[in-house]
Formats: C-alpha cells, sequence, structure tokens
C-alpha cells in the first residue's frame, strides 16, 4: 500500500530531527539500554517532545511516540503536521504495533513521519542529503487500521 504523505518545510523537518535528538537525551531506558527520542510538530508550530520511559514493571513502560502525543493531548495539543522518531541504532526504526495504534487515533494518516537513523547528522555531512531517514505515514505503517471512525459506522440490527 502506497499512501503519500503532505510535506513540510525543510526548515520545519530539520526542527523537528533535533529536536528528536534531544528528546532521546532523557530516555529513561535502565532495562533495555534502547534510548528512543521522538518529536511532534503540532499546526501551530510548536514541537513537543517525548522519550521512552522505563518501569520495572515492564507494562508500565512507555515509549516516547506515546509520551510526546499524551504530553501533547494533555495539553490541549490534537492536531499535528508531523513526527521524527530516533533511537541509537544507524537505521531507521519503526515505531512498535502499540504505538502505531496510538499515533492512528491522534494524526492523519498521510501525515509524514520521519523515521531517523542514529548517525543521521554523520550521514549528512557525507553527502548524503536525506541522512538515511525513511519518510512514510501511519497510513503506510498500520494499513487497514481500525480508528476513531469505525466507531460511528451503522450497526445491522439497529445496534447502537
Amino acid at each position: 500500500m502506497s499512501v503519500s504523505t503532505w510535506a513540510i518545510s525543510p526548515p520545519d523537518k530539520e526542527k523537528l530531527i533535533s529536536a528528536a535528538f534531544e528528546a532521546k537525551k532523557f530516555a529513561y531506558s535502565r532495562y533495555s539500554k534502547f534510548r528512543v527520542g521522538a518529536a511532534l510538530l503540532s499546526t501551530n508550530g510548536e514541537v513537543i517532545k517525548g522519550a521512552n520511559i522505563e518501569n520495572a514493571s515492564y507494562g508500565g513502560t512507555i515509549c516516547a511516540e506515546r509520551t510526546a502525543l499524551v504530553k501533547a493531548v494533555s495539553e490541549g495539543i490534537t492536531s499535528f503536521t508531523a513526527l521524527a522518531v530516533v533511537t541509537d541504532v544507524a537505521s531507521a526504526l519503526s515505531p512498535c504495533g502499540m504505538c502505531r495504534q496510538f499515533i492512528r487515533e491522534f494524526c492523519a494518516q498521510t501525515m509524514p513521519i520521519y523515521l531517523v537513523p542514529a548517525d543521521y547528522y554523520e550521514k549528512v555531512q557525507k553527502g548524503d542529503i536525506n541522512g538515511g531517514i525513511l519518510e512514510t505515514s501511519i497510513g503506510e505503517l498500520l494499513p487497514h487500521s481500525f480508528g476513531p471512525e469505525e466507531l460511528e459506522l451503522p450497526r445491522p440490527g439497529g445496534q447502537s
């Protein structure tokens, strides 16, 4: 499935990527040692950062993408234009399944998601203008997804 995404300006994209790297510095990953940073760009230009926060009770762990979304939504920000995610791995890694569903709840299916490798800046310095980023969308990451609009579909037999 190929879902086209809208574009954001190069300066906004760089601001978002830089914020994701900054967010990663505050990851609390004492168990997995796998740091993740995420940054959301709201439609009003605000950047909301999130890092993964682990817990000794593993089920209490929250990923960076969900941290950023929870921070934004809890402050009344519910409209977004892009998301950037970075790890310590030198390749672009995708959000987990739970984060994909969470992103689907709050973001347009065609909103750009930038999956940024840890060595992004080194790649750019060496002439790779894209820096190894995988640009995708939640429509591509979670095809045939279930979202809020499905809850409004009519139900056979008059059930509501």
